[in-house]
């Protein structure tokens, strides 16, 4: 049975899930959501597809899952990839899942949405700057933390390279340079190189070019 992965190009989140299930080998496909026409935010799909009101969502046949980490773990326990080699390694991993979730992923996502896809007059100035501050302070860490190593976990592509990574890819301005940070270019250049890699919006349906026409 095919696994549908209910998602959207622009997001980070869902690029997590999809590009875990991608590598992993297992049959897969996307299903739009159309978050900028307001979807998320209807009766219908809080009543239907995902109660929170958010993107991605993962259907299994039975299983139901929400949560970009909830999703790569279930992928991992599937496929038997991405989840760490021992009891060590998967709490590392979760560490480093959690702490992109809180200082890294969401920063990234909430700058991004800020300066990009809001109209330039009601793009809060302050609230962008101090954003960008933490941003960088997280891409330091993750920087210093890459030094001398391939992955950020273990020798192999883990669920933490799988989530840290989830809005590095994407072209528009939120104050991350790769240039800035070699150890992060690198990696990702690594991560691009896993057969089947592919970049968010040639993964996922939606880019903010459909919106442009």
């Amino acid at each position: 049975m095919t696994i549908k992965l209910h998602c959207f190009g622009e997001s980070g989140n869902a690029y997590k899930a999809a590009l875990a299930l991608q590598l992993s080998g297992l049959e897969w496909e996307p299903v739009k959501i159309d978050f900028f026409g307001g979807e998320t935010r209807t009766p219908d799909f809080r009543a239907t597809v995902n109660v929170m009101g958010e993107a991605p969502v993962m259907i299994d046949g039975d299983i139901r899952l929400t949560q970009s980490g909830v999703i790569q773990d279930y992928v991992a326990e599937k496929s038997g990839r991405f989840g760490g080699r021992d009891a060590e390694e998967r709490r590392e991993i979760l560490r480093w899942v959690l702490w992109d979730n809180h200082k890294l992923s969401s920063m990234a996502g909430m700058t991004r949405f800020l300066m990009n896809f809001l109209p330039e007059d009601k793009r809060p100035q302050e609230v962008i700057a101090f954003n960008l501050g933490r941003l960088q302070t997280a891409y330091t860490v993750l920087n210093n933390h890459l030094e001398g190593r391939d992955w950020i976990v273990g020798d192999e592509v883990t669920n933490a390279d799988l989530s840290c990574c989830g809005y590095l890819y994407y072209p528009e301005p939120f104050g991350f340079d790769r240039s800035a940070f070699p150890n992060i270019d690198a990696w990702l250049t690594r991560l691009s190189e896993q057969p089947g890699w592919k970049a968010p919006y040639d993964l996922m349906p939606g880019s903010p070019a459909d919106r442009a026409q």
